[in-house]
Parts: C-alpha cells; structure tokens; sequence
C-alpha cells in the first residue's frame, strides 16, 4: 500500500521540499504503525533540511518529523491497543528513522505515549497537535530552572512558540515574567500570555534588567548578555538557538559564572510519566495552546518552513491531516 509523504534526500532550500508517493512501513516487533493525525513544526526540522541532513549520523534519505499526534493501526506485540490516541516525539525520529511528515509513521514503542482521556474534553485536536515537543521542552525547561512564584524570569525569544508556552507555564506558577521581542508591536500578544513586563531586546539587556531567572532561547549568540543580567545564584536555561548560532568562541565560564548558574535542557528523552505531568498541568490550569499557523495538506511544507524561518509564526505551527 502507498502513502504520501515528505522525502529528504538531500540538504535543500524550503521551496525544494517535495510529496512522494512511499510505501506505508511494514510493522515489527516493539514498533507500532501510526496513522498521523497531525504534527508540529519544529526548528530542528530546518536545520536537518539547511546543513545538518550532510552530517553522517543522518540516515538519508529520511522522512523528517520530530513528532505527531496519531491513532495507533497495527500495536504489534506491544502494550498499546488499536485505536489508542497517542503522541510520539524525540529518540531519534525523522533523523535515525523516519518521522511524522506522512500519513503513516512507523515508530518505536519507548517513542510513543498515550493521550490522557481528559485532554480531549478541554482541547481541541489542533491544540492537542501543538503540545508534544514544545510543550515537553517547555515544561522540562521551567523544571530545570526550579522556577518558583518568588522568581522574576526573564524570557529572552519569547514571541516563539516556545516562549509563549513558557508564559502560560510561568504564569500558572506565579512567577513575575519579563518577556523580550525585536519588536514592541508584539508586546500586546506577549501580556495577553502572562508577560509582567516587556522589553526590546537590542541584545544588551544586562544594562537594564537584572533577574535571577533567565530562560535563553536566542542561544549563544545572547548567552553572555544574559548571564551578565543574573543576579547572584541566578540560573540560566539554554533551550534554543533563535539567533542563528549553535556554538560559543573565547567564553571564559569563570568570568560569566561567577556566582552564576548555567544549564540546558535536552528533550530527546520523554516519558509516559512526564507526558501524563504536562497534560495534567494544562488541564488543571486550563492553558490553551498557542497557535500560529495550521495547515491541512503535506503539500504546504514548504510554506511551513519558510513560515519558521522568518521567526513571524507567533506560535506553534502544525499540519492536522484528518
């Protein structure tokens, strides 16, 4: 039988990305076949399509995807039933193997995680598309930074589909949020998610703010602004690379730490646990998911991609497909 799905054979441009017809994969043990439902859009899709497909621990050509939302259609000798609404992200998806840009994606069973039954009573399908990879690394940021309703966080890219679910997050807490944009005419979006304060980021805050919360997703390229505005025993969250650039040069860790602490969260690692905690946390604080763009056909992909590389998506872009 045949499916349509994105092939990446290749490093290429947005525009290039292509439909294909591929045959629906052939199930095996501790694998389950998913018929996707929907799927986010993620950073590290384009990167995978800009440069990071000629890297060799790339398994092209590939079906990019990092996650999805689907029905599970053959459980194999797994745990799950047929029928089971499930999200699946992280551990290697859409790079090691192929991923949700299809109509049926094979996935491993420590991959997959079945969607509490409340989560359809208060949310919409294109809501419950928007939460596993984002939210995941949402929630696991805030958890690294110990975040309390004593600190003040300061949200550096926080018109990013990350940074509005960070909002929502911090706000339920309690916490005071200062939220940064290029642009002031994003600062009503941002307050409407739970911002205290926003400020035009001009990539050196450290002379008008000092927290002791930071959560950095513009990455390396503000990082050192960022630790200099920390206050004493403040920490600093890296969870993304906005601005463009994924390494530091000439960082000295004694003159920017000093008194200062420094993590990152890494979400290749997600449990039915952990994903039963983020569903609960929504439902019980009654969070809607920030969404920028949907699409309904494969065949948008490319708009897609050019949609996050201009940073203006403003939430969540995802693909419902049924």
């Amino acid at each position: 039988m045949i499916m349509k799905a994105v092939v990446l054979k290749n490093t290429c441009k947005a525009e290039d990305l292509k439909v294909s017809e591929v045959d629906i994969p052939q199930v095996k043990d501790d694998w389950v076949l998913v018929k996707v439902i929907g799927f986010g859009i993620n950073r590290s899709e384009v990167i995978l399509r800009d440069y990071e497909a000629d890297e060799d621990y790339i398994n092209l050509p590939v079906i990019p995807g990092i996650e999805c939302v689907g029905e599970i259609v053959d459980e194999s000798n797994t745990d799950f039933s047929k029928g089971d609404k499930i999200v699946a992200l992280m551990g290697g998806m859409g790079r090691s193997f192929d991923g949700s840009y299809a109509e049926y994606a094979l996935l491993p069973k420590k991959n997959v995680f079945k969607i509490p039954d409340e989560a359809f009573n208060q949310l919409t399908i294109e809501e419950i598309i928007a939460v596993p990879e984002t939210y995941f690394t949402s929630y696991g940021s805030i958890s690294t930074l110990n975040l309390t309703k004593e600190d003040t966080l300061l949200i550096r890219g926080a018109t990013s589909a990350t940074g509005l679910t960070v909002m929502q997050l911090a706000s339920a807490i309690g916490c005071r949020i200062i939220a940064t944009s290029r642009d002031e005419k994003r600062f009503e979006k941002l307050k409407k998610y739970g911002a205290d304060e926003c400020v035009v980021d001009n990539g050196d805050l450290s002379s008008q703010i000092s927290c002791n919360k930071v959560l950095e997703l513009i990455g390396p390229k503000t990082l050192a602004d960022s630790l200099n505005l920390l206050e004493e025993d403040g920490i600093c969250c890296v969870t993304g690379v906005l601005g463009g650039i994924e390494y530091l040069n000439d960082f000295d860790p004694i003159k920017y730490l000093y008194n200062k602490y420094l993590t990152s969260f890494f979400s290749n690692f997600p449990t039915q646990k952990i994903i039963d905690e983020i569903f609960d946390f929504i439902i019980e604080n009654d969070i809607k998911p920030a969404i920028g763009k949907v699409f309904t056909s494969l065949e948008d992909i490319p708009k897609a991609h050019l949609l996050m590389e201009s940073n203006n998506a403003q939430g969540k872009i995802i693909f419902r497909l049924i």
